[in-house]
């Protein structure tokens, strides 16, 4: 792997439920147990900084201007006001290299910090940025006829991904969470990607923790509950599956957003939990019987993963990196369009023989995967980045 780089690390979301969060506490936590020299800013509750052995943790706390760009996710555009003092602190610390995950508020800093001290810059690409911002207008122009809705939708996703492509030209070596990300990054940017997916704790998700035995079959969602998740597809899809005559089921879906009231009120069989974490969620996860992700916006999906720990598959679009993760007809089905998503998912419900073999290939799919073979990948990469800047600084 080469030598070990001192990293410091800026993430824009730590404690919050969602991907770039697990994926940062994770690294954080990888560092940590492996002795890595690790700098971590973070937004969180309070203004603070600690050491942790190898690690030192930097909260930084928002302001009054800060606003909510979704549920739970801050954004401060003041934050900036923060650099001179954690600038400082690098100083002190030392890095060889400085790894961003967004064009987020605390990245940003992280990003100044890096062109002021002249270090090499590592980003990785955790959203479609582009995809979540050309659906959120596409639902606020909702009145607009089709052919012209869909154009000028189409016209910002492309606008938006150019930008957020200017961004990552910035870095020296950039990751993504799925192979069809990786090229796409690589062709349009000139830059080396990394492969940058997601493990799985096989311990906490396992099927073992079922407890439900009442004869209702349960099919399970996790994670935000917004529209650019596709999340009312689940009433289209419980229509379609009574339609099937697929046998007696209802819904588990956890996770918070705008679209949670909608779901309330129009779900005519569902449990809705809100946010769950640690053993209150892997115990949600056991008791689903399969797992449906309609979301078609996912870089990569570690919800999916999740279920599969827990001896649940899943039914996911062909869009976006769910489908990567899916064996397709072994731990369960990657559906082409709504049809084919309710086909699949009557088709689990109905053949219990179908189910339980399913259920064990993605266990054991699962089981394989880990966070410390992620990671060295990424520490790989650290050094490719540090080589890419030395060789620019040296010509």
């Amino acid at each position: 792997m080469g030598r070990i780089p001192r990293v410091a690390f800026f993430t824009d979301t730590f404690e919050e439920i969602n991907g770039v969060a697990l994926t940062s506490r994770q690294l954080t936590d990888y560092a940590r147990r492996h002795g890595h020299p690790f700098f971590c800013v973070r937004g969180g509750p309070e203004m603070r900084d600690w050491k942790e052995g190898n690690l030192q943790h930097v909260e930084l706390k928002r302001g009054a201007l800060a606003f909510e760009l979704d549920k739970g996710l801050q954004q401060d555009p003041m934050l900036w006001r923060q650099a001179a003092r954690i600038g400082q602190m690098l100083e002190e610390f030392k890095p060889d290299i400085v790894h961003i995950v967004s064009p987020g508020d605390v990245s940003l800093i992280g990003l100044q910090l890096a062109k002021q001290m002249k270090l090499p810059l590592a980003i990785s690409w955790h959203t479609n940025l582009h995809d979540f911002g050309a659906m959120r207008f596409d639902k606020a122009i909702s009145w607009a006829p089709d052919p012209a809705r869909e154009s000028v939708s189409s016209a910002m996703s492309q606008t938006i991904l150019a930008i957020v492509l200017a961004f990552y030209k910035l870095g020296d070596v950039l990751y993504a969470p799925n192979d069809e990300l990786v090229q796409m990054i690589h062709e349009r940017t000139g830059k080396p990607v990394f492969l940058m997916k997601r493990g799985i704790d096989t311990q906490l998700y396992n099927p073992a923790r079922r407890t439900a035995h009442d004869g209702i079959l349960r099919l399970g969602y996790v994670g935000r509950i917004t529209p650019e998740k596709s999340v009312r597809f689940l009433r289209e899809l419980e229509i379609g599956l009574q339609e099937a005559g697929a046998p007696p089921f209802k819904f588990t879906v956890i996770g918070d957003g705008s679209e949670l009231e909608w779901l309330k009120e129009n779900l005519e069989s569902a449990d809705l939990p809100g946010i769950q974490r640690g053993d209150g969620l892997a115990d949600w996860y056991a008791n689903m019987d399969v797992f449906v992700f309609p979301s078609r916006t996912d870089t990569f999906g570690n919800v999916v993963l999740e279920a599969f720990a827990s001896g649940v598959p899943a039914v996911v679009t062909d869009s976006g990196g769910p489908k990567f993760i899916v064996r397709d007809g072994v731990s369960g089905f990657v559906a082409a369009s709504n049809a084919d998503f309710i086909a699949h998912t009557a088709r689990l419900l109905k053949d219990a023989e179908l189910r339980r073999k399913m259920a064990d290939a993605a266990r054991q799919q699962a089981c394989a995967e880990s966070w410390d073979a992620v990671f060295e990948k990424v520490y790989e990469g650290y050094n490719v980045g540090m080589e890419a800047r030395a060789s620019l600084d040296g010509k």
